[in-house]
């Protein structure tokens, strides 16, 4: 056997980058050796090499998470992105965005891991385990969990121990533990839930006043008191009134945007809720969009124009007659079900110009939804035979010219269809 050394710190990043795919390509394509002891020593050899190349590879999770880069792609998550342009599982994306958001907290995990020295393993674990501890908190807890892993304790145990520092902190704390909710910023709502040892799940997050006030006017009405004998108090009640509706055992509520119609077209003046609070023109003129949510347009002399929804939304038959058509968005790629999207008008609705016909309709998730108004030069739309509309997306940099030539200067061309 001949060998030639590689003079790996002599190599640029992307060079490292490159040697590391082809090799892992030829060696995937040898036989296994016929000898089961030098198998079982390759195989030890190349779980630690793996476990390193999970230490790079969660190193550039975090910097794409850190930067959003992947919405420049139309993706509206780190973990959309890892399950869907690297074909990860659910619960194999979520252990190694954990690592990636983790990392720079756990100095120790990551130097051993990055050595050769720590299990991908368990690695990972401890990084799910410490999320939601502040800083020095999550420093005692990577120390204390570490010292599990030397003495023999499965990465499952170590899972446990950790679940249970974290109920213990709270516990001390009189409250549950939540990283630094103002780094996240306030113009996206986010939300976090971790299960808990008993099969359980801790939930946090924010919304924003789009989003709640699509939760108020949904929730609101049903997280009342069921009588004078209900002595729930109001977080129980929210509780069960998100339950029914994720189980789907409630009446759909709308939520009623009040606008000028300048202010739909593009105006800076806020719109308001009925009960008078204000919403950004901007958010407004989001909400508009947004199928299940109903504005209503008012001239400049407080005279209703029309509702929305009677012009703008999908009936409960031309919605059924999608759903069969749309078992999940229709972004190629997305896995958000067609049950939980939004009727997308394919053309644009355009206040009216496009009449909502079911020839002209598809489904797509809330975040395409916008992306696909804010982006229209990013989209390549085409129609099956029977009536299947799929939406591609396009990467940064690249736009969808129309069949008849450029667009108009200086503006972006909108997505166009083409039969399949």
């Amino acid at each position: 056997m001949c060998s030639s050394p590689i003079d790996a710190a002599s190599m640029s990043t992307a060079e490292l980058v490159d040697a590391a795919a082809a090799i892992a390509a030829e060696l995937a394509h040898r036989e296994a050796p016929d000898s089961a002891a030098v198998c079982m020593t390759q195989a030890e050899t190349l779980a630690r090499a793996t476990d390193q190349h999970e230490s790079a590879l969660a190193a550039r999770i975090a910097r794409v998470d850190a930067s959003g880069e992947m919405r420049r792609w139309g993706l509206p998550s780190t973990l959309a992105w890892l399950r869907t342009r690297l074909g990860m599982r659910e619960a194999r994306a979520k252990e190694r965005l954990h690592l990636a958001r983790q990392r720079h907290r756990l100095p120790d995990i990551t130097r051993r891991l990055n050595d050769g020295d720590l299990s991908y393993g368990y690695a990972s674990t401890i990084s799910a385990a410490v999320a939601r501890l502040d800083d020095t908190d999550c420093t005692a807890a990577e120390h204390i969990l570490l010292d599990l892993t030397g003495k023999g304790f499965s990465a499952g145990k170590v899972a446990a121990f950790g679940n249970k520092i974290t109920d213990l902190i709270a516990e001390r704390d009189g409250r549950e533990q939540a990283p630094a909710d103002v780094a996240r910023g306030y113009e996206r709502s986010w939300i976090d839930s971790t299960r808990s040892l008993d099969g359980g799940r801790y939930i946090k997050g924010w919304l924003n006043a789009e989003d709640a006030a699509v939760w108020d006017g949904t929730l609101g009405p049903l997280a009342k008191p069921a009588g004078t004998d209900d002595h729930r108090d109001l977080s129980e009640r929210t509780a069960a009134a998100l339950t029914s509706v994720l189980a789907g055992g409630h009446k759909a509520t709308k939520v009623t945007v009040i606008c000028d119609l300048d202010t739909l077209t593009g105006g800076t003046t806020p719109a308001r809720l009925t009960d008078g609070t204000p919403i950004p023109a901007e958010q407004a003129r989001r909400i508009a969009l947004n199928a299940g949510v109903s504005p209503l347009l008012l001239s400049t002399g407080n005279t209703p124009l029309y509702l929305g929804h009677r012009v703008r939304f999908a009936t409960a038959p031309q919605r059924q007659v999608l759903e069969t058509l749309y078992a999940t968005c229709a972004v190629q790629g997305c896995e958000v079900p067609g049950t939980l999207c939004e009727v997308d008008h394919v053309r644009g609705w355009a206040l009216g110009n496009n009449p909502t016909d079911i020839d002209k309709l598809a489904l797509t998730c809330g975040w395409h939804n916008r992306y696909k108004h804010t982006h229209p030069d990013r989209l390549h739309i085409t129609k099956t035979p029977d009536g299947r509309y799929t939406y591609r997306l396009h990467p940064p940099g690249t736009r969808t010219l129309r069949p008849n030539g450029d667009p108009e200067p200086g503006r972006p061309p909108p997505a166009w269809v083409e039969a399949a």
